[in-house]
């Protein structure tokens, strides 16, 4: 879009039927389209500086400027999240009408075989000195999604950061009984927290705040999860040790039903636990370890971790530095946000990074 503005004859070469189905399927059918606050601190990248630049020139409010442009009413959510009113169809829409105002030829179902460079670079029969690619990551294959940016850093020499699943969920057998308890909790790997929510399902853990750590993850680490953030827990049911209360009880006004019931089996009195045994539960409660077997990979990942390493590109135009002409840009790129839009207002300012140049 970007470079067609700027006067260049574009070609877009999508390999599925149909434009922005990542797009469409984003924010429950809504779209995340990008966050009020966005900063490099909320991505992950072997070098944690390289989003500054795309990001300071491209923040959000220019990205709603465009939402705006189009007649797309949108709303803020928690921690900043900008949604649709509508449909994530509205975000596509509007982007195939940039596209189609700036003269870009978007040409779908072309699966790309080969790339050769010859002074040009060739893709099928298609020439060009200049060669964008956005193809993304291996997060949600049956959407299409495939690693062929990766391979295509590695045929023009370009060092790839291991790529790995991220804001994905975690898979720890033996609480699918509790399927379908949700809370608010703060999750916690090494000094990374998150306070948010969390869902126990048939597989393991999921929800906002197990997405959000599980970038920050790596194997055979354990979670901890505060379930009963802001609340000293040992502390209530000590207090409460005077009525006459079954100890499943008193949890439950601080835990789900369902998850007092299967941390308090018996129906023992809470008059009859010691101090010490009511700072066992809480600690339980307060310090909850969830030890993975594993996450569920690429098919129900958001996101792409790892990626194009950012030592090959530069920081202001997303160029390859040693192969002039070739960019690389949004998830393709060792650059991983949180969750929360962060990764649209990427692809978004890493688009218009290389658009200018």
């Amino acid at each position: 879009m970007q470079m067609g503005q700027r006067g260049r004859r574009v070609v877009v070469l999508e390999h599925n039927q149909q434009v922005g189905r990542k797009i469409l399927i984003s924010g429950g059918g809504r779209c995340n389209f990008t966050n009020r606050v966005v900063k490099a601190e909320h991505f992950l990248s072997e070098n944690p500086h390289f989003a500054k630049s795309a990001l300071a020139r491209y923040p959000p409010l220019e990205f709603v400027k465009l939402v705006e442009k189009h007649g797309i009413a949108w709303h803020e959510k928690t921690l900043g999240q900008l949604f649709c009113d509508g449909s994530a169809a509205q975000i596509v829409a509007m982007l195939e009408a940039e596209c189609a105002a700036a003269g870009v030829k978007i040409v779908t179902g072309h699966r790309v075989a080969s790339v050769e460079q010859d002074g040009e670079f060739v893709v099928g029969e298609y020439r060009a000195p200049v060669l964008v690619v956005a193809t993304g990551g291996l997060s949600i294959p049956k959407m299409g999604a495939t690693g062929l940016a990766f391979d295509l850093a590695r045929q023009f020499g370009l060092r790839v950061v291991a790529p790995r699943p991220a804001l994905v969920p975690f898979e720890w057998p033996g609480w699918g009984d509790i399927s379908g308890v949700a809370m608010e909790c703060i999750a916690k790997v090494g000094k990374r927290t998150f306070r948010e929510r969390m869902l126990f399902t048939h597989r393991g853990v999921s929800g906002p705040a197990i997405l959000q750590i599980s970038s920050y993850w790596k194997p055979g680490e354990t979670l901890e999860l505060n379930l009963a953030p802001g609340r000293d827990v040992a502390a209530e049911l000590i207090r409460r040790k005077r009525e006459r209360v079954m100890v499943r009880t008193a949890l439950v006004g601080i835990v789900p039903n369902r998850l007092a019931e299967r941390l308090v089996p018996g129906g023992e009195l809470l008059a009859e636990w010691t101090d010490k045994d009511c700072r066992k539960l809480g600690e339980t409660v307060q310090r909850f370890m969830v030890a993975p077997v594993g996450t569920e990979g690429y098919e129900k990942a958001e996101v792409t971790a790892g990626g194009v390493d950012t030592a090959e590109l530069s920081s202001t135009t997303m160029e390859a530095k040693k192969v002039p002409g070739l960019f690389f840009i949004g998830e393709a790129v060792d650059v991983t946000g949180w969750l929360g839009g962060y990764n649209f207002q990427w692809a978004w300012a890493s688009g218009h990074a290389a658009g200018t140049a």
